[in-house]
């Protein structure tokens, strides 16, 4: 049998030649406005680029399909939900476009602090106005390097000869990670206020998007400019423009867009000193080879070696053992899903304690790491860089068997630890069905799904009752309360299951209590 590998974006020939006509079969559409309807249902492989959208109902047609390729980093065109859930591995190149990114933006760093996308364009009005263009040497500037992952790592790295002074900001790295004689890590207040020049190299989240608004770009220089060469909408461009055109900030450029491509509406088309370019940060004829040879040896070594290389899903139902654990990944992802979202600073160690019938820890471990830093990374962890993801960012795992408990069969602990806390949150897999069984070492029972309040409250009378009536004028209903009190002596700990999120005001209407300690919300 041979398998069949159909390709539906521009493959370089190299890569291409890797396959063995013995084994694989080509079908190459990437050229071609033939549809693939009469062949995706005999497919084993597809590899793409960005140029293909695989959606929910692609997969459901392609019944043979086992593995997607993506020749690059960007997975935003395939639904992975949908093809996890149909055993359909999915990989991607995480690293193929690091150099060819950081080199864009020092292109852009350059061509904006001496002004010569300007230059051109008045040059190719008839018009000479050298004295109108004076631009600002690099020597001696702040850098702002916003995300300390492979990228601004790399960035850094090539604006040091500069002799500037970097400013680093990543919220989920650790500081001993960086000499202070190299970089300088701060928090985003203070980078925004000090640098020069700000380059952003962090992913899209929630928590991130219009990270960059009309007030944060009020915060910065009036002779800084800012440079984004990660994901469009981290900086708010209604807002960006409006601060170029109102001289709040000197200069700005983007290679990434809200929406793509980029709408001739789209304010920044008019704005003043900017520097676009569309989406060419990892358009080099080296990325571009580079991945293309890196996502065929991966496609060929999944079939002949059943290797899992940079897949950032997890495969769970062609796979037996993957299939028999299938609920214990869950937990796992969702412990960490929690977890992430109630740590506050870097995170240094993590340990995860198994009891009882869970062997298989490596997986179960990964699934954790997911839930951790899911909103931390823009690409999601896989098997084979999720260790290594951890590394990078100083974070140092334990994963231990230990022998059965009296009260479970099978229990996963995990504790996160920051540098004044640790955090632990344990669960357990009932008939198939997750329970979170230990929260901040309080024994507690809940199924995690949904949107939910921990608190943290001083041991008197009255406090469930004031937090039930701000809720209810609120129009936030509870779903469920439950409290631990362990000891008597003991601040007591409350898990509130709610229909929605709260907005801030709600949430500063809670902790404006005195007898509230501490308040956090979270969702899975």
């Amino acid at each position: 049998m041979k398998y069949k590998i159909l390709i539906t974006d521009p493959i370089s020939n190299r890569g291409k030649k890797k396959f063995n006509k013995k084994y694989f079969e080509l079908i190459d559409r990437s050229n071609s406005k033939d549809t693939v309807e009469e062949i995706i249902d005999k497919i084993h492989a597809w590899i793409i680029r960005s140029g293909t959208v695989i959606a929910e109902e692609d997969i459901k047609k392609a019944r043979n399909l086992q593995v997607i390729g993506r020749a690059g980093v960007g997975v935003d065109n395939i639904s992975i939900d949908i093809a996890t859930k149909n055993g359909i591995v999915v990989m991607n190149v995480p690293d193929g476009n690091s150099i060819s990114a950081a080199e864009h933006t020092i292109a852009m760093m350059l061509a904006l602090s001496r002004n010569l996308h300007i230059g051109h364009i008045t040059l190719n009005k008839g018009k000479w106005e050298r004295a109108h263009l004076i631009g600002n040497e690099l020597k001696g500037k702040v850098i702002g390097i916003v995300g300390l992952g492979k990228i601004g790592r790399e960035v850094i790295d090539r604006v040091l000869p500069f002799k500037v002074k970097i400013l680093g900001f990543d919220p989920y790295i650790n500081k001993s990670l960086f000499k202070n004689d190299k970089v300088k890590i701060v928090d985003l207040d203070t980078l925004t206020k000090e640098s020069d020049i700000i380059s952003i190299h962090i992913p899209l989240n929630n928590s991130t998007k219009d990270l960059f608004d009309f007030k944060r770009i009020q915060m910065m220089k009036k002779q800084s400019k800012i440079i984004n060469v990660a994901r469009g909408g981290i900086i708010n461009e209604f807002d960006l423009s409006k601060a170029l055109n109102q001289n709040i900030i000197s200069g700005a450029a983007l290679d990434v867009f809200s929406v793509e491509p980029m709408k001739s509406n789209n304010p920044l088309l008019k704005a003043k000193n900017i520097l676009l370019t569309p989406h060419l940060g990892a358009s080099t004829i080296e990325a571009k080879e580079g991945v293309s040879q890196s996502i065929c040896r991966q496609i060929i070594d999944f079939f002949n070696e059943e290797k899992l290389t940079n897949a950032i899903n997890l495969p769970i139902s062609d796979m037996s053992i993957m299939k028999k654990i299938r609920t214990h990944l869950k937990l796992s992802e969702v412990l960490g899903i929690i977890q992430t979202q109630l740590v506050d600073k870097p995170i240094k160690k993590i340990e995860i304690n198994f009891y009882g019938s869970i062997t298989e820890v490596n997986p179960i471990s990964i699934a954790f790491i997911q839930g951790i830093l899911s909103k931390i990374v823009d690409s999601r962890v896989n098997y084979v860089n999720a260790f290594t993801i951890l590394k990078e960012r100083g974070i140092e795992i334990i994963a231990t068997l230990k022998p059965q408990t009296e009260k479970y069969a099978n229990f996963i602990d995990t504790y996160v630890h920051t540098k004044d806390k640790k955090l632990n949150i344990g669960g357990s897999v009932f008939e198939k069905e997750m329970r979170v069984l230990k929260f901040m070492n309080h024994e507690i029972n809940f199924y995690p799904e949904g949107y939910f309040l921990t608190l943290k409250n001083k041991d008197v009378p009255g406090v469930v009752g004031q937090v039930g009536t701000i809720l209810g004028k609120e129009n936030i209903n509870i779903a469920e309360y439950i409290l631990s009190r362990p000891h008597i002596d003991e601040d007591p700990i409350s898990i509130i299951k709610i229909d929605q999120s709260l907005d801030q005001d709600t949430l500063e209407k809670l902790t404006s209590n005195i007898e509230i300690v501490e308040l956090r919300q979270f969702k899975v």
